[in-house]
């Protein structure tokens, strides 16, 4: 009887763990869908600290922007969820639309490429225990290249949901056009679900990687980047747009993940022919652009 007992109490409290992670895993995926939607961004960074020997070292000045912003919901499937922003810029009758970065997230993914410096991505395998519970961000350039990655649980407590990581990356557009004397990005990265949209907080080092590995901190930075929720309305001009490109950038995806699934250290050419990869997609005709030459495209830049 005792067995029978114990037996039965096992099976009840293996029934409640698994409709709890069931609960968790809705929980998680409700805070990334919820960043979807037409958003009022404020960009926000500052150097905090410097720590160069070099007298004349100058630091970064303090970047203040703003933006209007669609988040689409590309996917949402078992595990996955793809996030596409895309810019509203220029004279609100007749905005541009920009092509900004893309997220996936992917549940208890193992599977990771992690930035090294220069235009070099190390292949790398986690295990399944090691990833348990996680979710990988994978962030993507304007191109749909890499650029950085991380895996890290949601956390929900008193009423917060917010999810962080620390991971290595490029520099970012508003760094590497004004100066070159660092090469690595370490982004200390949280994403918080609040009442009216969420907030990007970062607080990130500047690296010199040498050649053989060795880092030197060169400085460090405040990033505190807020998305607040608009009437889905103001953001119409983009959602038509990505209605017309969605099918260019889906071919686009499906090539690059050609690439990744090599399952190998990516390294890409800066330049093909005196153009970015960005420069070559932008200026490609959408609707008349073969898979087969976008593959082409992108083969050409890989190493």
């Amino acid at each position: 009887m005792k067995k029978e007992i114990v037996s039965f109490l096992l099976v009840f409290a293996l029934i409640g763990s698994v409709i709890g992670q069931e609960k968790k895993l809705e929980k998680d995926k409700a805070a990334i869908k919820s960043m979807c939607g037409c958003y009022e961004v404020g960009f926000n960074f500052a150097e905090t600290f410097s720590y160069s020997n070099d007298s004349t070292y100058v630091p970064s000045k303090i970047k203040r922007t703003e933006a209007l912003e669609w988040a689409a919901l590309v996917e949402d499937s078992e595990g996955k969820v793809v996030i596409q922003h895309l810019l509203i810029v220029g004279d609100p009758s007749e905005p541009v639309i920009i092509k900004h970065w893309r997220q996936d997230w992917m549940y208890e993914n193992t599977s990771f490429y992690m930035f090294n410096g220069g235009n070099q991505w190390l292949y790398q395998e986690k295990s399944e225990q090691d990833v348990a519970g996680q979710w990988t961000q994978k962030v993507y350039q304007v191109d749909d290249s890499p650029r950085y990655e991380g895996s890290s649980s949601w956390v929900h407590v008193d009423g917060r949901s917010y999810w962080e990581n620390t991971t290595d990356a490029p520099l970012p557009r508003r760094e590497y056009t004004q100066r070159s004397d660092y090469n690595v990005t370490v982004r200390r990265n949280r994403n918080e679900i609040i009442d009216v949209g969420w907030v990007h907080d970062q607080d990130n080092d500047k690296l010199i990687r040498a050649e053989d590995g060795e880092d030197v901190l060169l400085a460090q930075e405040k990033g505190y980047n807020t998305y607040v929720r608009v009437d889905d309305s103001k953001c119409k001009s983009a959602q038509d747009w990505w209605k017309d490109n969605a099918n260019f950038w889906a071919d686009v995806r499906v090539a690059w993940s050609a690439v990744y699934g090599r399952g190998k250290t990516l390294e890409l050419e800066n330049k093909v022919d005196g153009k970015y990869l960005y420069e070559i997609f932008f200026s490609m005709d959408i609707t008349g652009t073969k898979p087969k030459k976008i593959a082409k495209t992108i083969k050409s830049f890989v190493k």
